[in-house]
This record gives C-alpha cells, structure tokens and sequence, in this order.
C-alpha cells in the first residue's frame, strides 16, 4: 500500500477485504496540517461478529501446526515486513504526523519484536515436576487460549501490532484486531501483509470509532481473551465487560511517570533524557515523563537548562483536535515556565510545555494527560523524591539521574513501577524485555518478552503414572 493508492480503508475479515455491514465510513485527518487522508469502515457489533466467527473457524487447524512451523511462518513475514519497512514508515508519517526517523525507528522495533517471537519456535518451553506418588511424572504444556481481540493505541502503531499480534498467533489463536481509528492505514498495511503468509481466518481487522466497534468485540462470548493497550478509564470498562463472562484479560494501560535527579546527576544527560522522555512523540507514550522530581540543589540549573531546550524540541502534532483542546482545558490556570500555547500552523501542534508549583495531589499531578506536557516538582532529598514518586494513582515507569550506585539500588528497590532506569530515560523497552505496570497501570501481566507467551497460553498439567511391573 502506497500513499497514493490511500483512499478507502476495508476491514479484514476470513481473507477479504469487506467494507462495513452498513456501509457507514468516517474521515481520517492528518495530524501535521488536518488535510483529508482516507476514510475508513465504521464497524458495529455485525462486523464485529463476522470477524470472530471467521477467527474462530480458523484457530483449531492454525493450532495444530507446530510451534516451529508457526514460528517460521512469523519470521518469513517479519522479513517482508523488514524490505518494506520504508513504506510503512511513511504510512505511519501520514497518519500521526511524527518524523520519518522516528517512524522508521519505531517500523524496525516492530521487526525486533516478530524476529524474537518467531525465535520462540525452537524454545516455547514447558515444565516437568516431582510427584509425591511414585513412577508418577507431571508435564506442564502451553496451550493457546483460543479467539483473542487485540485492541490498540494510536500512539506507535506498528510496535503495538507486533507486540500483540506476533505473540498472539505464535502461540496459536487466532485474533481479531481493532485498530486505533487514528491509525488505519499502517493497520490495512500490516493486515494485508500478514494474509501472505498466515492462513485465512487467523487475522482479522475490525476498523471503526472505539466505541461502536470495542465493546462488542470485549463482550463476545466466543472470545476468549482481550487484550488492550490505552488509557486507564477505558480499560476499566474492559474488565467490567469482559469479566462478567470470566474472560481472560490484559490491560497495559497508562502512566504518570517520574523522573528523579539527584544533585549528584550528569546534568547535561538529565536534561537530555528528561526532554526525549517528556516530549518525543509529543509525549504520547504511555511511558511519557510527565513527572521531573528535581533536587532543591540543583533545581535552578536544571530548570534553565529544561526550559531553554524545550523551547526548540521538535516535538511532532498531537493525534487530533479533541486531543490539543482537552490537554490546553487541563492546562488553563497552571503555572506555565514553557509553551502552553498552540502553535500557529497547520494541524494539532501544542509547544512543549513546563509546568511549575503543581501540588501533588492536584487533577493536573494525578492524570494522564498524553500529550507534550511535563511538571517540575522540587524536593530536598532522595526520601522526599521516593515518597512523591510513589504518590500517584499509576505505576508504569520510573528512571532516576544518579551518580550514586548506593541511591539508584535504593531507588529501585522503594518506587512502585514496573519498570525503572538508571541514568535513562522513562520510556524504551525492547522486545525481549517484559513491559507493564503495577496499579492503574495494568493487571499484572506482561507485555513483550517471554512473559508475553504467558498473556496468550494457558498451561495445561498431564500427569503420567507407570506402573514398573508391566514394563
């Protein structure tokens, strides 16, 4: 799929391309200057249907195969998708407005992720145990849960593709994807690239706004497990919908992530860090730093540097209009040291903003704002840093700016995130690394990594008894 050849965008349901059942569409904008790019199926409960029927249909057959031959499969797709990794790039430029290098870089992560899945093949490992009974041996195997629903974010859509989608068919479900409605062209890309190598039925997209087509996919009584990355509100309504059925499911949701420098810090890579982690992606990571907790000694120096260079970071639109209005509503009031303010162009641009003389336990401190939007707190000591680090509603991330290996073992020890960086940045993970949160943060589960496969297996127990005198 070529920019040119953009203009209607179809579902994916049992190997075909459908428009949706009531032929409705809705309009996809581009971020960088709000011109028209392609518009897109409206999908409802009867799309929705269609595609966990054909799902279903196929998971039995695409589960028989071994796990090496599905983990061959991925790779000869991961490949494609590598030769034609400039395509999507630009795919993913259109339809979110970031640079070309950071979609580039985000197109190679998602290739990562499928090469280290599809390695899995010649590993997907189970277990064996003692018994107290003897000649008995117990075996632990994986198993696959069945039909999954994988619904997304906007925010780096091809790694939230690959992070769901490899290991869900890896593993031997079949999936029903419903991408973010900001996000359907790298979507369409990534379904139709996948058609050439996994069977029919195995992936199915569902297009549509979130709230037509998300809930009867979640309330599906022939899926299985739903697995949604997004924003802590909506994946409450998840597991309430979900779980009054006794669905499996994984919530990878948001954060307010903070990080500390100590007056001990490399100031020039705090400040490095604190601008990449806050405002790349303009800050539209669930990883964001949204929270810069700064010690009183070198507060000063760190805000003069902090100001000055996110005054020219190039920070990239927001995904919509909807966004930039609700993050200036929550901003009206605050002490601003930076930005604040939409740019004159084009498109949905906010500065890169510093915000002061914010209480911790102010609406401002406490929600996800998604957006290019940071605030500068400032305590007297790595105690104080803990303390206000730990006093949020999410647990995702953290990272702490230190010389000290005596503060940073502390530090990761006492913060209550999933995931802590020393002398880095909030945001990062990487394939083989297990991602997710404590608190409003997720569920408890894994995303990436091996801990991936647990998200989308059940284990099954087989107990052998022999009997030695029949031998």
């Amino acid at each position: 799929m070529h920019i040119a050849s953009i203009h209607d965008i179809s579902n994916l349901v049992g190997g075909r391309e459908e428009p949706a059942s009531s032929g409705a569409t809705f309009e996809k904008l581009r971020p960088a200057d709000g011109s028209p790019l392609c518009k897109v199926a409206r999908s409802d409960a009867e799309d929705v249907t269609a595609a966990v029927a054909a799902a279903r249909a196929a998971q039995a057959d695409w589960a028989a195969r071994t796990p090496v031959e599905r983990g061959q499969l991925l790779r000869e797709l991961t490949l494609a998708l590598q030769a034609r990794r400039e395509e999507v790039a630009e795919l993913v430029v259109e339809e979110t407005g970031k640079s070309g290098e950071l979609a580039l870089g985000e197109t190679d992560a998602a290739i990562e992720m499928g090469f280290f899945v599809a390695g899995e093949g010649r590993r997907l490992y189970g277990r064996t145990t003692t018994s107290a009974m003897p000649n008995r041996t117990v075996m632990a195997t994986r198993r696959p849960v069945g039909v999954a629903a994988l619904i997304v974010s906007f925010n780096t859509p091809l790694p939230n593709y690959a992070w769901k989608t490899f290991p869900a068919v890896f593993c031997g479900n079949a999936a029903v994807l419903k991408p973010s409605e900001h996000t359907p062209a790298s979507a369409s890309f990534f379904a139709q690239l996948c058609q050439e190598f996994l069977p029919t039925g195995v992936l199915n997209v569902v297009h549509g706004l979130g709230s037509e087509a998300g809930p009867p996919l979640v309330e599906h009584e022939d899926v299985d497990l739903v697995s949604f990355t997004g924003s802590a509100a909506t994946g409450r309504l998840i597991q309430e919908r979900a779980g009054r059925r006794l669905a499996k499911v994984c919530l990878e949701l948001g954060g307010k992530n903070a990080l500390v420098v100590c007056d001990d810090a490399d100031l020039d890579r705090a400040v490095e860090w604190s601008l990449a982690s806050a405002f790349s992606n303009a800050g539209q990571r669930c990883a964001a730093a949204s929270r810069l907790i700064v010690f009183d000694g070198v507060y000063g120096e760190f805000r003069e540097r902090l100001v000055e260079g996110a005054r020219t970071y190039e920070t990239g639109p927001l995904i919509s209009e909807e966004s930039l209005k609700r993050i200036l509503r929550a901003l009206e009031g605050a002490q601003v040291a930076a930005g604040g303010e939409r740019l004159d162009r084009p498109g949905w641009w906010l500065a890169p903003t510093i915000v002061e003389d914010v209480p911790a336990d102010a609406e401002l401190s406490c929600r996800e704002l998604f957006g290019p939007v940071t605030i500068l707190y400032r305590v007297r000591d790595l105690d104080e840093a803990i303390e206000l680090a730990n006093d949020s509603p999410y647990g995702l991330t953290s990272a702490i700016h230190t010389a000290s290996l005596h503060r940073a073992m502390r530090f990761a020890d006492a913060v209550h995130t999933g995931v802590i960086v020393v002398n880095g940045g909030t945001h990062g993970s990487e394939p083989h690394m297990g991602f997710g949160g404590v608190k409003q943060s997720g569920t408890g589960w894994r995303e990436a990594g091996i801990e991936a496969l647990d998200v989308y297996t059940e284990w099954k127990y087989v107990n052998l008894i022999a009997d030695p005198a029949r031998t």
